[in-house]
């Protein structure tokens, strides 16, 4: 067969349609392709030492584990992690700045943490080696997205403590890519960005990603002429219906990729052009397990349940069995792509962001879902929950796409409780539809906010 030359718009994406995987570089096959025996040793390995090194160098760790009767010599396979304790969003704010750190300030090379919107921040620091490790795993993940040394990246993330700016600013220069660091907001500036510097790859929150396609179209901007042909996605999850409707009208190809502040940032987790809906997880840095919510107790392979990680290289916090809260399964069988490592779902939903209206679960997610199959309303929805009479109240806020827009009462009137319809069938709740006009709904340049959650405390 002829080479693909993946540096060429659309090619990449073609390439994987076409089953030419060939085409497509793997970072480093030696790791990204081992066999799952060659994957658990090293994971096991590591695991030994990783525990060894928090019980002598974090304080709570040694504490944790001597009251449940632990000691590391006592971890002789995977399966006993189960026997370590877990870690939370509230341990590290219990610790915080620096309680959980392993080493020396003198030795932290660079300091992030999470907003704190909810109280104290999460805090994490990265040693040298830290630094190379998450650099390393950006560049798989990019990779694995189709992108190229050589390539031009715009940063539409922002620069400040959050991880997901600097990690992919990292890793694409350690690939060999020219980064732009052009930062969140002003919209026509970066698509002027794009045009002017010939930017082949954009890296944003999938809204965001969005807005800029929206803003450029009202410019005249000509997306499938643009240099522009990858995109980066993180920060939020990512619909299908979204990134399809991205793809479509920016001309690109879109992979997401997947991270938390608490175990590194992003890295931990991307997709391969073979698999859209799944991620392959940098499993010699990181031990997964998927636990039933409730009873913390694991579920079977390819079940739904909550994410936990233990990352097996951190020098700087060594963080055992952290509780991600989101949801998915892991997959262990080999991906088309030629990669070994397990896949795991897309995180679409979270333990601790479900709805509970009038005794039903409800998670927007399904929402997003019904809405992604109803072509007359864009990706754009807010959902809003607040107390009537004593009940709750949902109400669904949809934009509607310009074409679909009819100045008739009764044809608006009959879309609207279409909707409403379709939602009831999956949500098993009633919910109040309101239909808002084109462009109506606001475009958020960092995570989108989708709920609302007004009811009485």
């Amino acid at each position: 067969m002829d080479p693909i030359d993946v540096t060429k718009k659309g090619a990449a994406l073609g390439a994987a349609e076409a089953g030419r995987f060939d085409a497509l570089p793997i970072y480093k096959p030696e790791i990204e392709c081992a066999s799952r025996e060659e994957i658990r040793a090293l994971q096991l390995e590591k695991l030994k030492e990783t525990v060894a090194y928090a019980y002598e160098r974090v304080p709570y760790y040694r504490q944790k584990l001597d009251e449940m009767g632990v000691e590391p010599s006592d971890i002789q396979t995977l399966e006993d992690v189960r026997k370590l304790p877990f870690t939370d969003k509230a341990v590290l704010r219990e610790t915080f700045p620096f309680g959980l750190f392993a080493v020396p300030l003198d030795d932290i090379r660079e300091l992030h943490s999470s907003s704190g919107t909810t109280g104290k921040p999460v805090v994490v620091g990265y040693t040298d080696d830290d630094m190379d490790m998450w650099s390393e795993c950006i560049a798989r993940l990019v990779q694995m997205a189709g992108v190229v040394p050589g390539d031009i990246a715009q940063m539409a993330f922002g620069y400040g403590m959050f991880t997901g700016g600097f990690g992919l600013h990292y890793g694409l220069q350690r690939l060999g890519c020219a980064m732009i660091p052009a930062g969140s907001g002003n919209t026509e500036r970066h698509i002027q960005m794009i045009e002017d510097y010939g930017t082949t790859v954009l890296v944003a929150t999938p809204s965001y990603a969005m807005h800029i396609c929206e803003v450029g179209e009202k410019m005249g901007y000509d997306w499938e002429k643009s240099p522009l042909r990858v995109g980066l996605f993180g920060g939020e999850p990512c619909p299908p219906g979204l990134k399809a409707e991205i793809e479509r009208r920016m001309h690109i190809v879109c992979t997401d990729n997947y991270g938390l502040t608490e175990v590194m940032g992003p890295g931990v987790s991307g997709e391969c052009l073979a698999e859209r809906y799944q991620q392959h997880i940098a499993e010699d840095h990181f031990l997964w397990e998927v636990i039933d919510p409730e009873t913390g107790e694991p579920v079977g392979e390819g079940e739904m349940g909550e994410l936990v990680l233990t990352p097996l290289c951190k020098q700087g916090i060594p963080v055992l069995r952290y509780r991600t809260h989101d949801l998915t399964a892991v997959h262990t069988e080999p991906c088309a792509c030629g990669r070994t490592l397990a896949r795991m779902d897309k995180v679409r939903s979270r333990s601790d962001d479900m709805l509970i209206i009038r005794g039903t679960n409800v998670f927007p997610s399904q929402i997003e879902d019904v809405l992604t199959g109803i072509e007359e309303v864009t990706p754009h929805y807010h959902i809003i929950v607040e107390t009537r009479g004593g009940m709750d109240a949902l109400i669904v806020e949809t934009e509607l796409r310009p074409e679909a827009f009819r100045d008739s009462f009764e044809a608006m009137d009959a879309l609207r409780a279409r909707i409403a319809e379709k939602l009831k069938g999956t949500l098993l709740v009633a919910p109040e539809v309101r239909l808002v006009e084109p462009g109506g709904i606001e475009r958020a340049i960092g995570k989108a906010k989708h709920v609302d959650d007004r009811r009485e405390k």
